[in-house]
């Protein structure tokens, strides 16, 4: 069979169909793998590809691919898909429930009571806040709609105007002076790696909210850190961290900051489909036809 090499884990139903299609690998791939499948923060370099003379597709379980080596891939003729639109409405749910939750306090709330407690610190209007989302692809699109409700005002800024009735901001600097709540939906990768520094969160002010939903790679965590502890903002719910799975204590111990272990599309539903898109990508491939959803 062919040789396929996990390069993160996947649920136990794909991992069997994956097993009944292909030779499974992991730890380190052979020079034989022909295909790999890995998550969006999976790591692909032109030197790793020199290692694997036989590869043939790259199958994301996921939309990022700021990890991989586009250029080289491209070089050598290797395919690269990902699951797209599958994830969109979880992720942007998941969005404004950290907005929500940060604003009303929901996690330090929920610990006070489950601890005893009754008597909780006041918690902000999430209604009429002034919103701002930094890319309006599909996550960010979706997003907006969801957030517009909540909106005195809603801004983007994505690389051009879109066709949408809210308003449009040149760069996240503005963007941020002009919003109450910053939510985070741009790619990673080195034109928005710490995007977020500590003159964007003094822009987003006292009252404001970071939301990421999108890369850790956005944000200046130390700078953030900073920002949590000096009241240059007010709050932020993160979703994705610089160093995943390892999230600073400064920041899991802070009642203003709501997080989740990069859940975005973590639901029962989404994860069928990421993983059906998977197969489909490779069953197409080996059979000689399109990519369902080509990257590359």
């Amino acid at each position: 069979m062919v040789d396929l090499y996990l390069a993160a884990a996947v649920s136990d139903d794909l991992r069997a169909e994956l097993a009944a299609r292909f030779t499974l690998h992991e730890g380190a791939p052979p020079a034989t793998t022909r295909a790999i499948v890995g998550g969006g923060q999976m790591r692909l370099d032109a030197a790793m590809l020199d290692r694997l003379p036989a590869l043939e597709i790259v199958a994301v379980n996921g939309v990022g691919h700021d990890g991989l080596d586009l250029a080289a891939l491209r070089a050598r003729g290797v395919r690269v898909s990902t699951t797209p639109d599958v994830l969109t409405e979880d992720v942007a749910d998941l969005a404004v429930g950290l907005m929500l939750a940060v604003q009303r306090r929901i996690a330090a709330n929920d610990a006070l009571v489950r601890g005893g407690g009754w008597k909780a610190p006041l918690g902000r209007r999430a209604s009429g806040r002034r919103i701002g989302i930094f890319g309006l692809g599909r996550i960010g699109t979706a997003i907006a709609a969801r957030a517009a409700p909540f909106a005195g005002e809603l801004f983007y800024t994505a690389r051009s105007a879109k066709p949408v009735a809210w308003r449009h901001l040149p760069d996240i600097a503005a963007l941020a002076e002009a919003s109450d709540v910053l939510i985070l939906a741009a790619p990673g990768g080195a034109a928005t790696e710490k995007i977020v520094d500590a003159g964007v969160l003094a822009r987003l002010g006292p009252e404001g909210v970071l939301v990421n939903v999108a890369r850790g790679s956005l944000v200046d965590e130390a700078a953030l850190i900073a920002a949590l502890e000096t009241g240059t903002i007010a709050g932020a719910g993160l979703d994705v961290f610089a160093e995943e799975p390892q999230v600073p204590e400064a920041l899991r111990s802070m009642a203003q900051v709501v997080l989740a272990p990069h859940q975005g599309s973590a639901t029962i539903e989404t994860r069928a489909a990421m993983a059906a898109l998977v197969l489909a990508n490779l069953d197409a491939h080996f059979a000689g036809e399109s990519l369902p959803t080509p990257l590359l």
